[in-house]
Protein backbone atom coordinates (compact mmCIF):
# COMPACT_ATOMS: atom_id res chain seq x y z
CA UNK A 1 0.00 0.00 0.00
CA UNK A 2 2.01 2.94 -1.21
CA UNK A 3 1.33 6.39 -2.52
CA UNK A 4 3.18 8.44 -5.10
CA UNK A 5 6.97 8.56 -4.75
CA UNK A 6 9.85 10.37 -6.39
CA UNK A 7 10.39 8.46 -9.61
CA UNK A 8 13.65 6.75 -10.37
CA UNK A 9 14.10 8.96 -13.43
CA UNK A 10 13.76 12.16 -11.39
CA UNK A 11 16.57 11.26 -9.02
CA UNK A 12 18.96 9.13 -11.07
CA UNK A 13 18.62 9.93 -14.80
CA UNK A 14 21.57 11.55 -16.48
CA UNK A 15 23.55 11.58 -13.23
CA UNK A 16 26.84 12.42 -14.88
CA UNK A 17 25.50 15.54 -16.61
CA UNK A 18 23.02 16.76 -14.02
CA UNK A 19 24.48 15.93 -10.59
CA UNK A 20 26.49 19.13 -10.47
CA UNK A 21 23.50 21.34 -11.30
CA UNK A 22 20.58 19.79 -9.36
CA UNK A 23 19.81 19.50 -5.68
CA UNK A 24 20.07 16.12 -4.05
CA UNK A 25 16.61 14.64 -3.58
CA UNK A 26 15.98 13.68 0.05
CA UNK A 27 13.49 11.13 1.36
CA UNK A 28 12.62 11.34 5.06
CA UNK A 29 11.28 8.21 6.75
CA UNK A 30 8.81 8.75 9.60
CA UNK A 31 7.55 5.63 11.38
CA UNK A 32 4.60 5.42 13.74
CA UNK A 33 2.66 2.70 15.52
CA UNK A 34 0.22 4.32 17.92
CA UNK A 35 -2.81 6.50 17.30
CA UNK A 36 -2.30 7.96 20.77
CA UNK A 37 0.57 10.02 19.36
CA UNK A 38 -1.10 10.99 16.09
CA UNK A 39 -0.92 14.73 16.75
CA UNK A 40 2.80 14.46 17.44
CA UNK A 41 3.27 12.31 14.35
CA UNK A 42 1.44 14.89 12.23
CA UNK A 43 3.61 17.68 13.57
CA UNK A 44 6.71 15.67 12.65
CA UNK A 45 5.41 15.07 9.12
CA UNK A 46 4.48 18.73 8.61
CA UNK A 47 7.96 19.78 9.72
CA UNK A 48 9.38 17.54 6.98
CA UNK A 49 7.06 18.90 4.29
CA UNK A 50 7.87 22.49 5.33
CA UNK A 51 11.62 22.15 4.71
CA UNK A 52 13.46 24.84 2.77
CA UNK A 53 15.24 22.10 0.83
CA UNK A 54 13.63 20.86 -2.36
CA UNK A 55 12.96 18.19 -3.55
CA UNK A 56 11.85 16.40 -0.41
CA UNK A 57 9.74 13.28 0.02
CA UNK A 58 8.10 12.01 3.22
CA UNK A 59 7.88 8.22 3.54
CA UNK A 60 5.31 7.39 6.22
CA UNK A 61 5.46 3.85 7.60
CA UNK A 62 2.71 2.58 9.89
CA UNK A 63 3.86 -0.44 11.86
CA UNK A 64 1.04 -2.94 11.40
CA UNK A 65 -2.02 -0.93 12.46
CA UNK A 66 -4.55 -0.90 9.60
CA UNK A 67 -6.88 1.62 11.26
CA UNK A 68 -4.02 4.02 11.87
CA UNK A 69 -2.79 3.51 8.31
CA UNK A 70 -6.18 4.49 6.88
CA UNK A 71 -6.05 7.73 8.87
CA UNK A 72 -2.52 8.47 7.70
CA UNK A 73 -3.39 7.69 4.08
CA UNK A 74 -6.55 9.82 4.24
CA UNK A 75 -4.56 12.78 5.53
CA UNK A 76 -1.43 12.49 3.39
CA UNK A 77 -1.97 9.96 0.59
CA UNK A 78 -3.03 12.57 -1.98
CA UNK A 79 0.16 14.63 -1.54
CA UNK A 80 2.55 13.80 -4.38
CA UNK A 81 5.47 14.41 -1.99
CA UNK A 82 4.33 11.58 0.28
CA UNK A 83 4.59 7.79 0.22
CA UNK A 84 2.42 5.85 2.68
CA UNK A 85 2.86 2.23 3.70
CA UNK A 86 1.50 -0.19 6.30
CA UNK A 87 3.52 -3.18 7.49
CA UNK A 88 1.68 -6.50 7.40
CA UNK A 89 2.38 -6.84 11.13
CA UNK A 90 4.23 -5.04 13.90
CA UNK A 91 7.89 -5.25 12.89
CA UNK A 92 9.54 -2.74 15.22
CA UNK A 93 11.20 0.60 14.58
CA UNK A 94 14.44 -0.53 12.95
CA UNK A 95 12.78 -2.82 10.42
CA UNK A 96 10.16 -0.15 9.71
CA UNK A 97 12.95 2.30 8.95
CA UNK A 98 14.48 -0.22 6.54
CA UNK A 99 11.12 -0.65 4.79
CA UNK A 100 10.86 3.12 4.45
CA UNK A 101 14.33 3.35 2.93
CA UNK A 102 13.46 0.68 0.37
CA UNK A 103 10.34 2.61 -0.65
CA UNK A 104 12.20 5.93 -0.81
CA UNK A 105 13.09 7.52 -4.12
CA UNK A 106 15.66 10.09 -2.98
CA UNK A 107 19.43 10.21 -3.31
CA UNK A 108 19.60 10.61 0.47
CA UNK A 109 17.41 8.88 3.04
CA UNK A 110 16.97 10.62 6.41
CA UNK A 111 15.19 9.52 9.56
CA UNK A 112 13.12 11.41 12.11
CA UNK A 113 10.92 9.98 14.87
CA UNK A 114 7.22 10.66 15.35
CA UNK A 115 7.90 12.64 18.55
CA UNK A 116 10.29 15.09 16.92
CA UNK A 117 10.05 18.37 15.00
CA UNK A 118 12.64 19.39 12.41
CA UNK A 119 13.93 22.92 12.01
CA UNK A 120 12.90 24.20 8.59
CA UNK A 121 16.54 24.28 7.41
CA UNK A 122 17.38 20.81 8.74
CA UNK A 123 17.69 19.10 5.37
CA UNK A 124 19.25 22.09 3.68
CA UNK A 125 22.12 21.95 6.16
CA UNK A 126 22.52 18.18 5.92
CA UNK A 127 22.61 18.36 2.12
CA UNK A 128 25.38 20.96 2.40
CA UNK A 129 27.47 18.29 4.15
CA UNK A 130 26.93 15.84 1.30
CA UNK A 131 27.87 18.44 -1.27
CA UNK A 132 30.79 20.13 0.50
CA UNK A 133 32.26 17.16 2.40
CA UNK A 134 31.24 14.36 0.02
CA UNK A 135 29.81 12.63 3.08
CA UNK A 136 28.32 9.16 2.99
CA UNK A 137 26.23 9.89 6.10
CA UNK A 138 25.30 13.09 7.91
CA UNK A 139 23.43 13.91 11.08
CA UNK A 140 22.62 16.85 13.27
CA UNK A 141 21.85 18.04 16.76
CA UNK A 142 18.86 17.00 18.86
CA UNK A 143 17.48 19.82 21.00
CA UNK A 144 15.00 19.44 23.88
CA UNK A 145 11.34 20.35 23.54
CA UNK A 146 10.15 20.10 27.14
CA UNK A 147 6.52 18.99 27.11
CA UNK A 148 6.39 19.15 30.89
CA UNK A 149 8.58 21.12 33.25
CA UNK A 150 12.32 20.97 32.63
CA UNK A 151 13.78 19.00 35.56
CA UNK A 152 16.35 20.86 37.63
CA UNK A 153 18.08 17.56 38.45
CA UNK A 154 18.89 16.59 34.84
CA UNK A 155 22.29 18.06 33.89
CA UNK A 156 23.07 18.92 30.27
CA UNK A 157 25.86 16.33 30.35
CA UNK A 158 23.18 13.62 30.61
CA UNK A 159 20.64 14.93 28.12
CA UNK A 160 21.39 11.84 26.05
CA UNK A 161 19.23 9.90 28.50
CA UNK A 162 16.17 11.65 27.02
CA UNK A 163 17.30 11.50 23.39
CA UNK A 164 18.86 14.96 23.25
CA UNK A 165 22.40 15.88 22.24
CA UNK A 166 24.40 16.31 25.45
CA UNK A 167 27.07 18.74 26.47
CA UNK A 168 30.42 17.44 25.27
CA UNK A 169 29.08 15.39 22.36
CA UNK A 170 31.33 16.99 19.75
CA UNK A 171 33.49 20.07 19.35
CA UNK A 172 31.63 21.62 16.44
CA UNK A 173 31.14 20.26 12.94
CA UNK A 174 33.08 17.17 11.96
CA UNK A 175 33.11 13.39 11.81
CA UNK A 176 31.59 11.38 14.66
CA UNK A 177 30.75 7.71 15.12
CA UNK A 178 26.98 8.28 14.94
CA UNK A 179 24.22 10.71 15.81
CA UNK A 180 20.77 9.98 17.21
CA UNK A 181 18.46 7.89 15.01
CA UNK A 182 15.96 10.75 14.90
CA UNK A 183 18.50 13.00 13.17
CA UNK A 184 20.63 10.88 10.89
CA UNK A 185 20.82 10.39 7.12
CA UNK A 186 22.70 8.30 4.57
CA UNK A 187 23.26 8.19 0.87
CA UNK A 188 20.48 5.79 0.02
CA UNK A 189 22.57 3.48 -2.13
CA UNK A 190 25.12 3.14 0.68
CA UNK A 191 22.38 2.48 3.25
CA UNK A 192 20.87 -0.27 1.12
CA UNK A 193 24.27 -1.75 0.31
CA UNK A 194 24.95 -2.04 4.06
CA UNK A 195 21.62 -3.79 4.55
CA UNK A 196 20.16 -1.00 6.66
CA UNK A 197 19.64 -1.26 10.40
CA UNK A 198 20.05 -4.64 12.08
CA UNK A 199 16.46 -5.26 13.14
CA UNK A 200 17.63 -7.92 15.60
CA UNK A 201 19.09 -5.20 17.85
CA UNK A 202 16.83 -5.06 20.89
CA UNK A 203 15.45 -8.47 20.09
CA UNK A 204 18.77 -10.30 19.98
CA UNK A 205 18.67 -13.25 22.37
CA UNK A 206 15.30 -11.97 23.58
CA UNK A 207 17.04 -8.93 25.06
CA UNK A 208 14.50 -6.09 24.93
CA UNK A 209 16.82 -3.80 26.92
CA UNK A 210 19.56 -3.84 24.30
CA UNK A 211 19.84 -0.57 22.36
CA UNK A 212 22.25 0.72 19.76
CA UNK A 213 20.84 0.32 16.26
CA UNK A 214 22.59 3.47 15.03
CA UNK A 215 25.89 2.44 16.65
CA UNK A 216 25.85 -0.97 14.99
CA UNK A 217 24.98 0.37 11.55
CA UNK A 218 27.57 3.14 11.70
CA UNK A 219 30.26 0.65 12.75
CA UNK A 220 29.55 -1.21 9.51
CA UNK A 221 29.57 2.12 7.67
CA UNK A 222 33.04 2.85 9.06
CA UNK A 223 34.31 -0.61 8.11
CA UNK A 224 32.93 -0.42 4.56
CA UNK A 225 33.56 3.23 3.67
CA UNK A 226 36.29 4.27 6.09
CA UNK A 227 34.29 7.14 7.56
CA UNK A 228 31.62 7.86 10.12
CA UNK A 229 28.78 10.35 10.20
CA UNK A 230 29.43 14.00 9.37
CA UNK A 231 27.99 15.95 12.29
CA UNK A 232 26.29 19.27 11.47
CA UNK A 233 25.26 20.93 14.76
CA UNK A 234 23.19 23.58 12.95
CA UNK A 235 20.99 20.86 11.41
CA UNK A 236 18.61 20.74 14.36
CA UNK A 237 15.71 18.49 15.25
CA UNK A 238 13.69 19.14 18.39
CA UNK A 239 12.84 16.06 20.47
CA UNK A 240 9.73 16.17 22.65
CA UNK A 241 10.65 15.23 26.19
CA UNK A 242 7.39 13.98 27.62
CA UNK A 243 6.78 14.21 31.35
CA UNK A 244 7.29 10.49 31.98
CA UNK A 245 10.82 10.77 30.57
CA UNK A 246 11.77 13.19 33.33
CA UNK A 247 10.53 10.94 36.13
CA UNK A 248 13.54 10.14 38.38
CA UNK A 249 12.82 6.41 38.42
CA UNK A 250 12.53 6.31 34.61
CA UNK A 251 15.89 8.09 34.31
CA UNK A 252 17.49 5.71 36.81
CA UNK A 253 16.37 2.70 34.76
CA UNK A 254 17.39 4.38 31.52
CA UNK A 255 20.91 5.10 32.80
CA UNK A 256 21.41 1.51 33.92
CA UNK A 257 20.31 -0.03 30.63
CA UNK A 258 22.34 2.45 28.60
CA UNK A 259 25.46 1.26 30.41
CA UNK A 260 24.43 -2.31 29.76
CA UNK A 261 23.91 -1.59 26.05
CA UNK A 262 27.34 -0.02 25.80
CA UNK A 263 28.97 -3.25 26.97
CA UNK A 264 26.75 -5.32 24.67
CA UNK A 265 27.72 -3.21 21.67
CA UNK A 266 31.39 -3.80 22.43
CA UNK A 267 30.86 -7.54 22.03
CA UNK A 268 28.38 -7.45 19.14
CA UNK A 269 30.05 -4.77 17.02
CA UNK A 270 33.65 -4.77 15.89
CA UNK A 271 35.37 -1.43 16.53
CA UNK A 272 32.25 0.29 17.85
CA UNK A 273 34.45 3.15 19.05
CA UNK A 274 34.84 4.58 22.50
CA UNK A 275 33.11 7.94 22.33
CA UNK A 276 31.47 7.12 25.67
CA UNK A 277 34.88 6.53 27.25
CA UNK A 278 36.18 9.82 25.91
CA UNK A 279 33.09 11.59 27.22
CA UNK A 280 33.56 9.97 30.65
CA UNK A 281 37.11 11.30 30.71
CA UNK A 282 35.93 14.85 30.01
CA UNK A 283 33.14 14.46 32.54
CA UNK A 284 35.57 13.54 35.31
CA UNK A 285 38.46 15.84 34.42
CA UNK A 286 36.63 18.87 33.00
CA UNK A 287 32.88 19.18 33.62
CA UNK A 288 32.66 18.02 37.24
CA UNK A 289 35.64 20.14 38.40
CA UNK A 290 34.21 23.12 36.54
CA UNK A 291 30.87 22.72 38.29
CA UNK A 292 32.58 22.22 41.66
CA UNK A 293 34.55 25.45 41.24
CA UNK A 294 31.38 27.29 40.27
CA UNK A 295 29.62 25.91 43.34
CA UNK A 296 32.51 27.00 45.57
CA UNK A 297 32.45 30.52 44.17
CA UNK A 298 28.68 30.89 44.32
CA UNK A 299 26.85 28.25 46.42
CA UNK A 300 23.65 27.14 44.71
CA UNK A 301 21.21 24.38 45.55
CA UNK A 302 20.49 23.72 41.87
CA UNK A 303 24.19 23.38 41.06
CA UNK A 304 24.68 21.00 43.97
CA UNK A 305 21.73 18.88 42.83
CA UNK A 306 23.15 18.63 39.33
CA UNK A 307 26.59 17.61 40.64
CA UNK A 308 24.96 14.89 42.73
CA UNK A 309 22.95 13.80 39.67
CA UNK A 310 26.08 13.54 37.52
CA UNK A 311 27.75 11.31 40.12
CA UNK A 312 24.60 9.20 40.52
CA UNK A 313 23.94 8.77 36.79
CA UNK A 314 27.59 7.93 36.15
CA UNK A 315 27.41 5.27 38.83
CA UNK A 316 24.21 3.81 37.37
CA UNK A 317 25.70 3.65 33.90
CA UNK A 318 28.73 1.92 35.42
CA UNK A 319 26.53 -0.61 37.19
CA UNK A 320 24.75 -1.37 33.94
CA UNK A 321 28.09 -1.81 32.21
CA UNK A 322 29.26 -4.26 34.87
CA UNK A 323 26.02 -6.21 34.49
CA UNK A 324 26.70 -6.27 30.76
CA UNK A 325 30.17 -7.69 31.45
CA UNK A 326 28.52 -10.61 33.20
CA UNK A 327 25.88 -11.08 30.50
CA UNK A 328 28.12 -10.54 27.44
CA UNK A 329 31.42 -12.17 28.30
Amino acid sequence: MTGTSLTSDSVTADVDSESASRQLAVSVVVCTHSEDRYDDFSEAVESVLDQTHDPVEAVLVVDGDEDLYRRVDDDYGDDDRVVTHCNDRNRGLLESRNVGAELAGGDVVAFIDDDAVADERWLERLVDAYESEDAVAAGGKMTPLWVGEQPAYLPAEFYWLVGVTHRGFADGEGEVRNTFGSNISFRRDAFLELGGFDSAIGGRKGDRNLQGGETELCARLQAEYGEGVWYVPDAEVGHKVFEYRTDPLWLVERAFWQGYSKRAMETLVEESGDEEGEFLGRLVTEYLPERARRLARSPSASELVQIVSIVAFTGLVGMGYVYGLLRYR
